[in-house]
């Protein structure tokens, strides 16, 4: 494995120059809807080059259907490394990259590594006529800024970020309880913003804080405030927690590790949605810095990762986080551990734990 990735690190990049900032952030706000809106239905395949008929389903209904391309055929055309079968139990694995990195595939499986780092696509690769096939949105907002991308890069001067201490006040993160002894998420995240602010300030950075104290913040107050101060990145901090079983009221002890959140591209499924409305054809506009967020959340998650040496849950994707939805600049939302973990619980109430995750934000931011 170590072989392929240094040998598909060193393949030729992409077939226009990498962006520099500021080209690298749009200058206007308005999102643009893609070619390809799903449903809620079934996908159904269909594919831009020439299998044999019989292999690809003809659609039931005129419901939009996503169009799928294959791997091959994408490479080529983006003057990338070719993709290489690199595995075929228990998953048949492919491997592709640039100079930037590696991506990671398997047949019928969401989960995908970029450079080690678990991300989820939208929709399960394909193997149709001896080919690896993609759904276009994945080639979009998945692979093309990352492997034809490079890592966000920030103007040197009159940066400004906003971090975001979750919940306050009465918003304690009610499941998002230490069961250690009982301290509430709102305590862990505001000390959390609180250790990184100075860190960001010697990087450079104008910080503002969303609460600097115990106070309720309203979820759309966050992305007012990051307007106001006309921030470049929003970066929210959570800690995170199993629910209570309804029968038993205890919970999961067992869940654990980082998360990081980007919103869902237009016409893609959420990794994940809590029971809230997931409407594909939803165009936000946080949608506008798609390729940035997940640059970002892969940066911020990769450097957390490094520094805390907890489980990787991957780069995940969501509508329903208020805080994301109408930012008009990258954002993203991190939850540093699971309370209702005891071992996690215990780290994220040391300020040891607490400090690392902070230095790994700004190491990352700079």
């Amino acid at each position: 494995m170590g072989i392929i990735f240094c040998a598909l690190f060193f393949l030729a990049g992409c077939s226009t120059a990498p962006p520099q900032y500021p080209l690298d952030w749009p200058e206007t706000n308005a999102a643009v809807k893609p070619a390809v809106i799903q449903t809620n239905k079934p996908v159904i395949p269909t594919v831009k080059s020439n299998p044999p008929p019989a292999v690809v389903p003809t659609p039931a209904s005129a419901a939009p259907v996503a169009a799928w391309t294959s791997l091959e055929s994408w490479a080529e055309e983006h003057k990338t490394g070719r993709p290489h079968r690199i595995s075929d139990s228990p998953t048949t694995t492919y491997a592709i990259g640039s100079g930037y990195g590696v991506m990671v595939l398997g047949i019928g499986s969401l989960e995908a590594t970029w450079n080690g780092v678990e991300i989820n696509l939208g929709f399960a690769p394909e193997f149709i006529d001896g080919e690896i096939f993609l759904n276009e949105l994945d080639l979009q907002k998945n692979l093309e800024p990352l492997i034809c991308g490079p890592p966000l890069t920030f103007p040197k001067t009159n940066r400004v970020i906003v971090i975001d201490p979750g919940h306050g006040g009465s918003n304690r993160g009610t499941y998002a309880r230490s069961v250690q002894d009982g301290p509430f998420e709102k305590e862990f995240t505001l000390d959390w913003a609180k250790r990184l602010k100075p860190l960001l300030e010697a990087e450079g950075w104008k910080v503002f804080l969303t609460r600097t104290s115990d106070v309720y913040v309203t979820n759309a107050d966050r992305v007012v405030f990051a307007e106001a101060h006309h921030a470049d990145v929003f970066i929210s901090l959570h800690f995170n927690s199993t629910n209570q079983d309804k029968k038993t009221g205890k919970r999961n002890e067992k869940a654990g590790g980082l998360e990081t959140y980007c919103l869902t591209p237009t016409g893609m499924p959420s990794t994940l949605t809590r029971d809230f409305g997931d409407n594909w054809s939803d165009i936000l506009p946080n949608n506008t810095f798609d390729a940035q967020n997940i640059r970002l959340a892969i940066q911020v998650h990769s450097a957390l990762l490094h520094a805390v040496g907890m489980e990787d849950h991957g780069v995940r994707r969501s509508r329903f986080d208020t805080v994301l939805r109408g930012q008009n600049r990258p954002a993203i939302l991190v939850e540093g551990g699971y309370l209702s973990n005891p071992a996690e619980a215990k780290l994220i109430e040391t300020p040891e734990y607490r400090q690392k995750l902070a230095e790994a934000i700004a190491n990352a931011l700079k």
